[in-house]
């Protein structure tokens, strides 16, 4: 019910059509705009229950992303955590390296040796959540799972092939077909 129920609002709110640049470079007809459904009070629970069926079988100790899409997202998932008892850690990837203070790039609790879950909103080639699994990687955690809330389904599997990948949604699951390049 409630993967239903995140489906429609998606549909509503997050789906545009028109002429779009992705992050990838790729042009598009249509966009999923997943940040007019991740400031959506309901939703945000909905995919944080969500998040937490989709991982709650691993032992891992921590979930995130590469910011801005996965900060709503692991907020979203440490919040169904608590509520299912279960102590969790979240963390963001920052695109750059800050300038001052730690020069982190990972922002969280992420130790050499933790087993995390990678968080993402929409993929497309995948490349940005491979940039985010490269900086927990460097801390020395192990990636147990990618996963996101709408594949594109235009190279984002391929490029997460080494790992096990869970889109929640595809664009199929939209009423799209996506163009094969």
């Amino acid at each position: 019910m409630s993967r239903e129920r995140l489906k429609h609002l998606f549909r509503d709110r997050a789906l545009q059509f028109g002429d779009f640049t992705l992050a990838s470079g790729k042009k598009s007809a249509y966009y999923v705009n997943s940040k007019k459904v991740l400031f959506h009070a309901e939703a945000i629970t909905l995919l944080g229950e969500l998040l937490y069926e989709a991982t709650a079988d691993l032992d891992f100790q921590a979930i995130g992303g590469l910011e801005v899409g996965a900060i709503p997202m692991a907020a979203a998932a440490l919040t169904a955590f608590h509520r299912h008892g279960r102590a969790m850690e979240g963390f963001f990837v920052r695109k750059q390296a800050k300038e001052h203070g730690s020069k982190e790039r990972v922002e969280g609790q992420v130790h050499a040796g933790d087993k995390v879950v990678v968080i993402d909103d929409v993929l497309t080639t995948g490349g940005s959540v491979v940039q985010a699994i490269a900086a927990v990687e460097a801390k020395g955690a192990a990636v147990l799972r990618v996963v996101c809330i709408c594949d594109r389904l235009q190279g984002a599997r391929e490029a997460l092939s080494k790992y096990d990948f869970r889109p929640i949604f595809t664009v199929r699951d939209f009423g799209i077909e996506p163009k094969q390049v």
